[in-house]
């Protein structure tokens, strides 16, 4: 008997069931993420800058899939938001040289970095990793991609996110330390890159806390990508 459904279990104490076809993680795949790319958002941290690309790593149930309510989960009380441009890698690639890197990535979107900010904060002062503020379920929902033929410069594109149809985060990949090439140069040196990977390219600076019935709404210049209602 062909299987059509598939059973999720949500936070929230409910339980639903997903069609395959909207469940894209069941794809292998993993989520890297850059930290501090942006000087201001490093800034409003308080966080040095960095001399190298500095990544971290969310499972691939990190991802939303569509259609499926996003939920502020019971373990923070300090949800912040953090809009990147995210890079969808195209073929495998290991020690990729950085003139080569940009034939490694064929879309690019929009997704958001949800973090549990105390949870973060609490590890960062016992020295401890801090996944579990960064890697739960679906805390890394991402929208519609476009081809990266749809830009006519890599290195100057205009992104925001709105908060309840107020701009809260303006960034541009001009501003960005570390380049989308340099980006997949250096973390291709320590992890191997696969088609259907996904590189947060990181956050520019305005991030900042939800609470439910927030609505997020992420842009890639005037297109609308990603819309969500916190609940």
């Amino acid at each position: 008997m062909l299987i059509t459904y598939l059973l999720l279990l949500m936070s929230g104490n409910s339980i639903r069931f997903l069609r395959p076809d909207d469940y894209e993680i069941l794809l292998s795949m993993k989520i890297i993420c850059i930290g501090r790319n942006y000087v201001e958002h490093a800034k409003e941290l308080n966080n040095p800058l960095p001399e190298e690309p500095i990544f971290f790593m969310k499972s691939e149930n990190a991802l939303l899939p569509k259609r499926h309510p996003f939920y502020i989960p019971d373990f923070t009380k300090d949800l912040h938001y953090e809009c990147e441009l995210v890079l969808k890698i195209c073929k495998l690639g290991k020690h990729i040289p950085e003139k080569f890197a940009d034939t490694y990535f064929d879309e690019i979107g929009i997704g958001i970095d949800f973090t549990a900010r105390d949870l973060q904060q609490k590890c960062k002062d016992k020295g401890l990793p801090w996944e579990m503020a960064k890697s739960w379920d679906f805390s890394a929902p991402v929208g519609k991609f476009l081809p990266k033929s749809h830009f006519d410069k890599l290195d100057s594109i205009d992104f925001s996110l709105t908060k309840n149809m107020e701009v809260v985060q303006k960034g541009n990949s001009s501003l960005m330390i570390f380049s989308f090439s340099t980006i997949i140069a250096y973390v291709s040196r320590f992890v191997t890159l696969k088609q259907g990977d996904l590189i947060f390219t990181g956050t520019p600076a305005g991030v900042g806390p939800v609470k439910s019935g927030d609505l997020l709404e992420a842009y890639i210049a005037d297109l609308k990508l990603l819309s969500l209602k916190v609940s």
